[in-house]
């Protein structure tokens, strides 16, 4: 008996004809991509169809007929994915037999679907090709939505445990806002995620909140009411201070300005990815400042810049080499706006925007990320592309930093002479916040050693600047750097790699 496939990718075959229905389930039955294996799902009329992709909305692709009951049935169908239940995410690869009653040209231009075959077309070894190029783009694009949405929450989820005024209610809040982030999608929730928040003083224990199985020990010694490994995890985070994921759980370690030392324990982490482990991370870093912001109103502010340069350094942990890079690019723009007659607020709002970049770099393959030598075409066009992912990871937010992030992470690789990139933007048709991160991040990547490259001289940084003007960057950017270049050289004393 075949073993019974965790998590399959879902694909629904749309066709009125059983023939095809048994022939694409046994071409693809030993199919597997990413470790997993395929779920089929059968409609034999447009309505069905309907019915099927607005019960399942994670369906991952759709083979789906022209023509069933009516001569446009899969047309219809894909007008209503696409407007009516607004899923941008399903590839939908639109099969025929009969091309004459939808011509290839007449349907690419007028409807969203993503592949058109014609049913004598897709032998075997096409129709796997077809469906792993169509699930890769499928993976990709739920990675950058997730991203997004992730982000989103954790600006959210600051902002509203930023208003607690009490321990805890504070901690409560932590709780609910991390178990949101692990249950972000509905086919991985787990509805016994349980965790607590404890506070560690005067050598003991003690849960300020819980949530499941933990939600009644609030205000108990941790010593007699949590499990032996609990307890030994709990204190093993506290001799490394730091966070932990170990087994299935979550161990956030939080030591404050006042000398107290907090803990936040969460299941339910077994399954997570590389990615979504960061993200909590990013979401535990933010938390440890708040802890203090129950006494110290002043820290809201410093959380705030914790989460953008966390977020940033998150990009550059995959860069080898880079430690300081997005503190020093979010200095020196800091700087170079003051100088360019930007008020401090909103330099301070660069500031805290500029560490986000290169955040679409989330999207790049590592071995391209970090090869030591010369890139192909081939890759230096998957290197570019990382402003445009950058920009769809960042967009839909209305929140201010990140609505400067997401220009900064589009245009800081715009030339003033309109031969960068991604949109060819000239002069001040590129924003402020670009010309000035885009000059902040070409200084730092001269100064500094990469993986391809020796940190340059002074001399040579300089003369380089100064031949880009009005080419590269802003010429009066140039003439502010050129007149108090101490000022961003110190900047690179200061955070050293």
């Amino acid at each position: 008996m075949k073993e019974e496939v965790e998590n399959p990718w879902k694909i629904l075959v749309a066709d009125d004809e059983e023939e095809v229905h048994q022939i694409t389930k046994m071409v693809l039955s030993d199919y597997f991509f990413d470790s997993r294996g395929l779920e089929f799902f059968s409609a034999y009329s447009g309505k069905e169809t309907k019915e099927l992709v607005k019960k399942h909305p994670d369906i991952a692709i759709i083979l789906l007929d022209v023509v069933m009951e009516t001569e446009n049935a899969g047309l219809d169908v894909v007008q209503f994915i696409r407007t009516t239940l607004q899923n941008k995410f399903i590839r939908i690869i639109l099969r025929t037999g009969q091309p004459g009653k939808a011509p290839e040209q007449n349907v690419i231009m007028e409807y969203d679907i993503n592949e058109y075959k014609e049913k004598t077309e897709l032998t075997s070894r096409k129709l796997y090709t077809t469906v792993t190029a169509s699930l890769r783009a499928y993976k990709d694009l739920i990675t950058i939505d997730k991203t997004r949405r992730v982000l989103e929450l954790v600006i959210q989820s600051s902002e509203h445990i930023f208003s607690n005024n009490s321990l805890e209610n504070f901690t409560a809040g932590v709780l609910k806002q991390m178990a949101s982030i692990l249950n972000l999608d509905k086919d991985n929730f787990n509805s016994k995620v349980s965790g607590f928040a404890a506070l560690y003083q005067n050598n003991q224990f003690s849960i300020l909140a819980g949530t499941g199985d933990f939600k009644k020990m609030v205000a108990q010694d941790t010593p007699t009411t949590l499990p032996e490994p609990i307890k030994t995890h709990l204190t093993l985070s506290m001799e490394r201070k730091k966070g932990l994921f170990i087994d299935d759980a979550y161990i956030g370690y939080f030591r404050t300005k006042t000398g107290a030392q907090n803990l936040i324990y969460l299941n339910g982490c077994k399954n997570l990815t590389e990615l979504e482990k960061d993200l909590i991370r990013i979401f535990s870093s933010n938390v440890a400042i708040v802890y203090d912001n129950i006494y110290l109103s002043q820290e809201i502010v410093d959380t705030q810049k914790e989460i953008i340069f966390t977020l940033g350094e998150l990009v550059d942990t995959r860069s080898k080499g880079l430690v300081n890079h997005v503190r020093r690019v979010a200095e020196f723009s800091f700087q170079m706006a003051l100088l360019a007659g930007i008020d401090e607020q909103e330099a301070e709002l660069l500031k805290l925007a500029s560490p986000m970049h290169d955040v679409g770099k989330i999207g790049i393959p590592d071995a391209i990320l970090n090869k030591p030598e010369a890139l192909t075409l081939d890759e230096y066009a998957v290197i570019r592309s990382h402003s445009g992912i950058g920009h769809e990871i960042l967009k839909s937010s209305k929140r201010k930093i990140l609505k400067a992030a997401t220009i900064v992470a589009q245009q800081h690789h715009e030339h003033w002479d309109g031969s960068g990139y991604p949109q060819g933007l000239k002069g001040e048709q590129i924003h402020i916040y670009g010309r000035i991160t885009g000059l902040a991040d070409v200084f730092d990547a001269l100064s500094h050693s990469r993986v391809y490259k020796k940190a340059w001289a002074r001399d040579q940084v300089v003369e380089k600047i100064r031949n880009e003007r009005g080419k590269h960057f802003d010429p009066h950017l140039v003439d502010l750097f050129l007149e108090n270049m101490d000022c961003f050289f110190a900047i690179n004393k200061e955070f050293p790699e």
